[in-house]
């Protein structure tokens, strides 16, 4: 089968590979689309980072470079499990549901051990000690014309859902982490104000969850001109931080008390000031944002209002069947005017990492297909 698999720093080549093959506990997916994420381009330009090497192989699938990427993906059920006797319910997807071929379903693409306390004890499988992404640690992934995933890892959709935007489902779980971890409860949000900080594709992601959660007062700093642009209507403001005071703004706006929660989306060290200095006494800083330089904290602003700091990674369980289950009741109804490109996986060097180093600032999300005829509708 055809996979675009990474081979080392801007190195990504559509490779023949064996088709995989199910084992006892998987089923194999016939992907239609997968999404490039911002830790894929961070391989591609400065990799490997998360990727396994041949010298430090990973822990739990044991593989290193070249690797299939992609961990975004969505597709329909091709084939179940080898030894599967074909009898009816007995090969059961996430929440118990019956899987059948042919049936639409969205990937989980997260590796645990499954047997760790953290795993087991804390139910936080995804801060396992071996953790790992389809897509990234091996095991196959998204760029791809299949992959074997775990059967209680796949999530039934119905057909009236178009897998054409549920590869979206992915990082929009991961703006909800932000918010289930942030210390408010669910019907609080309609009362707080919150800025966003960086109106990426993450950032936007949190946006999308806060409008589902009923928040009403949301602000952005972006200080990308074209950014600035697609974040327009989604938000009350959007600051631009470059001839903006965005904290003072923020203050101007909430009787001057500042805002209720931030979420950083940009991990940058000019933002995270604007934002603790934004944020209002006792108020709670939210990290999202995969730093490239040390995280360090403006104490004048930290200790001085007894700020909250918490930080996420990735979701978990119940962040990622709470995002299908309101991806399936319409709740991100919009959402999909994330996807700023779709191409052919045969073109993902040049139409989609190449385009994102060069123009990342005109993208969102570049969405790709290892079915080419899907382009066309």
């Amino acid at each position: 089968m055809r996979a675009a698999r990474y081979h080392g720093p801007s190195d990504i080549r559509l490779d023949e590979i064996p088709e995989p093959t199910p084992n006892a506990t998987q089923v194999l997916i016939a992907i239609e689309w997968g999404g490039i994420c911002g830790s894929d381009l961070h391989e591609y330009i400065q990799g490997p980072v998360v990727i396994p090497t041949a010298s430090h192989p990973h822990a739990l699938t044991g593989e290193s470079l070249p690797v299939v990427l992609c961990h975004e993906f969505c597709g329909r059920v091709a084939s179940l499990p080898d030894g599967s006797s074909g009898v009816q319910g007995e090969v059961k997807g996430a929440g118990g549901v019956e899987l059948r071929e042919g049936m639409k379903v969205m990937v989980d693409p997260r590796q645990n051990c499954q047997a760790c306390s953290t795993c087991c004890e804390m139910r936080s499988s995804n801060i396992c000690p071996k953790w790992g992404f389809l897509g990234l640690t091996g095991g196959g992934g998204g760029f791809a014309e299949y992959c074997a995933v775990r059967a209680d890892m796949c999530y039934p959709l119905p057909e009236s859902v178009d897998l054409a935007d549920a590869a979206l489902i992915e990082p929009l779980a991961v703006g909800r982490r932000a918010l289930t971890q942030s210390g408010v409860l669910g019907g609080e949000w309609r009362e707080k104000a919150v800025l966003v900080l960086g109106g990426g594709p993450i950032g936007v992601a949190v946006v999308w969850n806060l409008k589902a959660f009923g928040a009403e007062r949301v602000f952005i700093s972006e200080p990308t001109a074209l950014r600035q642009r697609q974040c327009r209507g989604l938000v009350e403001r959007v600051f631009d931080p470059r001839v903006e005071g965005v904290a003072e703004e923020c203050r101007k706006l909430t009787g001057g008390e500042g805002v209720d929660v931030v979420i950083d989306c940009a991990g940058v060290g000019p933002a995270m000031r604007d934002g603790m200095d934004a944020l209002r006494r006792k108020g709670t800083y939210v990290n999202v944002a995969g730093w490239e330089t040390p995280f360090q904290l403006p104490m004048q602003y930290f200790m001085m209002k007894e700020l909250v700091v918490r930080c996420t990674l990735a979701y978990d369980d119940a962040d990622f069947a709470d995002t299908v289950a309101d991806f399936i009741a319409g709740k991100y109804k919009g959402a999909e005017k994330m996807v700023t490109s779709r191409i052919a996986i045969e073109d993902i060097k040049e139409k989609g990492f190449e385009q994102l180093v060069k123009n990342k600032d005109e993208h969102i999300k570049i969405l790709a297909t290892p079915k080419r005829e899907l382009l066309e509708k």
